[in-house]
């Protein structure tokens, strides 16, 4: 138990520069807060007590502005930043070492008593006021960038932007980076394709433009000659 308590509060220091001391993180990190009664609620939830297990979250939700339905599944190392706003359905099933920002929902998308919330998986990492609706997957590795609507499974190593949300990048390396402003854009790659299709065209044009006019002077220098030498 203790070890788990300590490896929650070394998970801090690790994401969080603005980290101070030991103290400070006990007392002042709601997400750390939100955590542990959640892992008190979802003893409790397996176990069917079910009334209490609610009533705890429901507290939880009141002091930390984090709601985490006792029925959802996290894995070790999981640490939401801030995280006022933040909500966590149900079915919801977190891997290890997860990151999530403020204003984060994992959301069900089925009115029916079946898995209707996402899978995330290992080392995700996903931004401010991103929204993952539905029974998807998120896979290892995946960046989900700040204010993305997803609502299709994701593939591990995958950077994903926009609304809704599409993979801008593949591949990526599996690093908590917090550089969201340094995301790639998709729309924006795409403006610039076609920009510069737009801008090879153009100079084709006026390559042709030029041949043609030099065409046509050549053959009316050559009918000028041929009548002057017929007359």
């Amino acid at each position: 138990m203790f070890k788990k308590l300590k490896e929650d509060i070394h998970t801090v220091f690790a994401r969080d520069p603005a980290a101070r001391n030991t103290l400070e993180v006990i007392f002042c990190y709601p997400g750390l807060h939100a955590l542990w009664s959640h892992r008190i609620a979802h003893w409790l939830w397996i176990h069917k007590f079910l009334f209490l297990s609610r009533l705890i979250s429901h507290i939880s939700r009141f002091l930390t502005g984090i709601e985490i339905h006792p029925g959802a599944k996290i894995g070790r190392r999981f640490f939401i930043d801030h995280g006022m706003g933040v909500v966590i359905g149900e079915t919801t099933e977190i891997g290890n070492d997860v990151l999530m920002y403020q204003g984060v929902v994992l959301g069900g998308t089925s009115l029916e008593k079946k898995k209707r919330h996402p899978t995330v998986g290992n080392n995700v990492v996903i931004g401010t006021g991103a929204v993952i609706l539905g029974p998807i997957k998120i896979g290892d590795g995946a960046k989900i960038g700040a204010g993305s609507v997803v609502v299709k499974s994701v593939p591990p190593g995958s950077t994903v932007v926009g609304v809704p949300g599409r993979v801008a990048e593949k591949h990526r390396k599996l690093s908590f980076d917090l550089e969201h402003g340094k995301l790639p854009d998709p729309v924006a790659n795409v403006i610039k394709t076609l920009l510069k299709r737009q801008e090879e065209i153009e100079n084709r044009l006026k390559k042709l433009e030029i041949i043609e006019r030099f065409s046509f002077n050549r053959n009316k220098l050559e009918n000028k000659f041929i009548y002057r030498d017929g007359i």
